[in-house]
């Protein structure tokens, strides 16, 4: 089983929510985060003065899958979240040993 991580743009998440769903994606976590990559952060003016901001908000989508949904939930995230503009995000996948449902104490792909 695979860990999908996502780094995505906020107004993104319904159809990357959406896509997973179709892909056969039974679950996620998301978090709401801020950080920053080659956009370095914006200016803003507030009442009349300009300031930095450094970290910009971002929506961190975690699933996950069993290796056969690995490369469809991929394909689905990438394509609900691509703008085409810098910023877009990132996909992060790592392996995962072990899952334990805490209710039931099932573990491996019976867990998820």
């Amino acid at each position: 089983m695979k860990l999908i991580t996502s780094i995505i743009r906020p107004y993104k998440l319904d159809e990357v929510r959406e896509a997973l769903s179709q892909a056969g994606v039974s679950g996620m976590t998301v978090t709401e985060v801020r950080g920053f990559g080659r956009q370095k952060g914006h200016t803003e003016l507030y009442r009349g003065a300009e300031y930095v901001v450094d970290f910009l908000p971002k929506i961190k989508v975690e699933a996950v899958v069993p290796e056969d949904l690995l490369e469809s939930a991929l394909e689905a995230i990438q394509g609900a979240a691509r703008t085409g503009a810098v910023g877009d995000g990132k996909i992060f996948v790592t392996s995962v040993d072990q899952i334990i449902r805490i209710r039931t104490a099932e573990e491996g792909a019976d867990a998820l």
